[in-house]
């Protein structure tokens, strides 16, 4: 399905994009007619979008062999409403969403790093790498939902 970074970090983007309207959308229905579930449901929905675009933006990262300037814009991006579109857009752009997966050793030293190897033995079981990631953006969804939303309850 993900068969290139490209794809999966355009399908995440545009996803995180989706819930800002969603989140926003939620907030206009609590302020206009008295709905505060709206935002509960849209901010729950991009709450967990927002993790796992950002989970995405790490894992891509590290694939491509992004410094720490392109991996920071990428993730910060979803702070700002809509900015991971135009982000995903320069990404593609610069020719840092440029090729495939690396599935194996290409003989580069940066290869034989522990999180290299790592990187690539997920890469290889991709459904082992999905369940890792849902279970790890799951758990940190649920840890942010007991300490409470930005901003408090009020």
């Amino acid at each position: 399905m993900f068969r290139t970074p490209l794809t999966l970090f355009r399908t995440l983007a545009i996803a995180e994009a989706v819930s800002w309207t969603l989140l926003i959308g939620g907030l206009v229905l609590r302020a206009v007619a008295d709905l505060p579930v709206a935002v509960s449901i849209g901010g729950g929905i991009h709450g967990f979008v927002f993790l796992a675009y950002g989970a995405t933006a790490v894992l891509v990262a590290l694939n491509q062999r992004w410094g720490l300037g392109p991996t920071a814009i990428a993730v910060v991006s979803a702070v700002i409403p809509y900015a991971t579109i135009p982000t995903e857009i320069w990404l593609h752009r610069t020719g840092r969403l440029r090729g495939a997966w690396r599935l194996d050793d290409s003989g580069d030293p940066r290869d034989r790093r522990p999180l290299d190897r790592l990187l690539r033995f997920f890469l290889r079981r991709p459904w082992a790498l999905a369940l890792v990631l849902v279970a790890v953006v799951a758990l940190v969804f649920v840890v942010l939902l007991s300490v409470g939303p930005p901003g408090g309850k009020g």
